[in-house]
């Protein structure tokens, strides 16, 4: 295996551990956006084009701003309810 494969592998599941214990819903978020980037990079070395697009565009793009903006959405509520 490839030195550089064998790195993004460890960051990858750095990014995935990161973001299964984070308190930080937000933060999370974040995490598992890197993890997805980092997969994309990883696919794309091992000549899968199509499916590293696939999983950048979907999944490190389109859920994570999915993910940040209902979680916007739900902080909003909760500091309204601590302030009643």
């Amino acid at each position: 295996m490839d030195l550089i494969n064998l790195i993004l592998l460890l960051m990858l599941a750095g990014f995935a551990v990161m973001a299964v214990f984070l308190k930080d819903l937000l933060k999370a978020a974040i995490s598992l956006a890197f993890m997805s980037a980092l997969l994309a990079v990883l696919l794309y070395r091992l000549n899968s084009p199509y499916a590293a697009v696939f999983e950048l565009s979907v999944v490190a793009g389109l859920i994570t701003v999915l993910f940040v903006s209902v979680i916007a959405m739900t902080k909003e509520e909760e500091q309204a309810k601590e302030a009643r």
